[in-house]
């Protein structure tokens, strides 16, 4: 008997939640996991692959990130639900549409024009609004809705931007990938009276950060 697209993409993310649920150990995250439909943030042509445990490319030299990776990410930021979050790097608007069911409200910021367009399209389209995306091309974040009880970097930076730092909130989270251009390691930064606090979280690979307190765009 022939299985529907439906039922095919159904038993494929029920094969990732419970490869997910090895390495991630926050109900509320793999909850979000379920929920999201993954298929709905990359091109139709890729769909039959939305659920395998890899990045998948979006357009313009992007890529929606390797489930476990967003999965790890969204709980080092360990959100309670009444969180302002900060996301740099909008993609296609999965992470967003994830945190969105974990926090209070997302802001989310792109570079890419398109990107950014067609993220607040699909996101509006399912029903996420809680979430703002804005296109920006100087700068890192999205002063104006600060200070962030939580922040998390979609690309990798060569150190921690301090304009990040000023945007979020004490006792707030940073999580980002930081390291040179091809390896990095995923840190949580949280802000302290003391000072800021890093918490290493392991190996990872992204795409760089580009602008100020970040990489150079190469001509």
């Amino acid at each position: 008997m022939a299985h529907t697209t439906s039922e095919r993409l159904e038993a494929a993310r029920e094969r990732l939640m419970a490869e997910l649920s090895r390495d991630v150990h926050d109900e509320r995250v793999l909850d979000a996991m379920r929920r999201v439909p993954r298929e709905e943030f990359i091109p139709p042509e890729a769909a039959a692959l939305a659920y395998e445990n890899k990045p998948l490319p979006i357009g313009h030299n992007q890529t929606i990130s390797q489930p476990l990776i967003v999965a790890l990410m969204t709980e080092a930021l360990q959100l309670r639900g009444d969180e302002t979050v900060l996301e740099i790097g909008t993609g296609s608007g999965y992470q967003a549409a994830l945190i969105s069911l974990l926090a209070d409200r997302v802001v989310s910021v792109e570079r890419v024009p398109d990107l950014a367009a067609k993220a607040a399209e699909t996101l509006a389209r399912l029903g996420y609004d809680n979430v703002e995306v804005h296109p920006v091309l100087d700068g890192l974040g999205w002063p104006e809705r600060g200070p962030y009880d939580g922040i998390i970097v979609t690309a990798a930076a060569p150190d921690v931007p301090r304009q990040l730092l000023d945007q979020l909130a004490m006792n707030g989270r940073l999580v980002l990938p930081v390291g040179s251009r091809d390896v990095q390691e995923l840190v949580r930064i949280v802000k302290t009276p003391e000072g800021a606090q890093r918490h290493n979280l392991g190996p990872c690979r992204f795409v760089p950060l580009l602008g100020p307190e970040a990489w150079p765009e190469r001509r």
